[in-house]
């Protein structure tokens, strides 16, 4: 049998061309790895659960060097270990710039996070899915201690149900399935938790959403919803009022989308608060 050959363990005698200087004099405000899906474990209200999310991780490189070290994000990410939320992501963007000699970078996570809830009235139990992106921006500061910008946002599913439409018929009112798109920036040491901003949006709406529904369960929803109309401007400014307040929240942008049930469009409103 042969012996294992092991000179690849050697990397003196392979020339580091990434490391070489280069001569352009031009900076790379950010160089990285996009689309790495990755297994994660996400704590929940109800319990944890294993779901997969799809990383972007980049730093900013001098004018005079050649590359990065492409390997040294996913060693990054092999090498974290236990729950996988906004606290963690920005450790990990912490321990990124060293490891890649960068004054400067980014780290993205995009993930699908799932909430068991139970429907109004039969209680049944299902599972709602969120998609759901932390960022953080990390940058080195004049005395090298790593400063870091936490990045939370959120689509949430809900049922809007329009005011003039209920106002104006004598046979009900025409409702849609909206999108509540939320995107806050936090302290970073702050505890925020995703499901705080789920309840938010889905609170602030004509009525949440379910996976399963029962006949009375359906017709709790088409009441509960008929009773409290909401324009898609009513929707993002209950829920920035909402957000606001929180001394967490540094600032914060909300859009509601209303895929219209009489029309071939959606509508849609935003508002940003610094």
């Amino acid at each position: 049998m042969n012996d294992l050959n092991t000179s690849f363990l050697n990397t003196k005698a392979l020339p580091d061309v990434q490391g070489s200087d280069d001569a352009r004099s031009l900076a790379i405000e950010r160089v990285g790895i996009r689309g790495i899906k990755h297994p994660i474990q996400v704590q929940s209200g109800s319990g944890s659960f294993p779901t997969v999310a799809r990383f972007e991780m980049d730093v900013a490189l001098p004018a005079d060097q050649k590359g990065t070290h492409m390997s040294r994000f996913v060693q990054l990410l092999q090498e974290q270990h236990g729950k996988y939320d906004g606290l963690a992501i920005v450790q990990m963007a912490k321990n990124m710039l060293p490891l890649l000699h960068a004054k400067q970078g980014r780290i993205q996570m995009q993930y699908t996070h799932f909430v068991k809830k139970s429907a109004p009235i039969s209680a049944v139990e299902s599972w709602m899915d969120y998609e759901v992106t932390y960022l953080v921006e990390a940058k080195e500061g004049s005395d090298q201690t790593i400063e870091a910008d936490l990045y939370l946002k959120a689509i949430v599913p809900v049922m809007s149900l329009c005011p003039c439409s209920k106002e104006i018929s004598e046979y009900g009112a025409h409702n849609q399935r909206s999108h509540v798109t939320i995107l806050v920036k936090l302290d970073a040491d702050a505890n925020l938790g995703v499901e705080e901003v789920l309840r938010i949006a889905e609170t602030e709406a004509s009525s949440e959403l379910w996976a399963i529904l029962k006949r009375p369960d359906e017709k709790w929803v088409t009441e509960h919803a008929y009773e409290n109309p909401k324009f898609v401007e009513d929707l993002v400014r209950d829920v920035a009022t909402r957000l606001k307040h929180d001394q967490r929240i540094l600032s914060l942008t909300v859009e509601a989308e209303n895929f219209e049930s009489i029309h071939n469009h959606s509508a849609f409103a935003r508002i940003s608060l610094p």
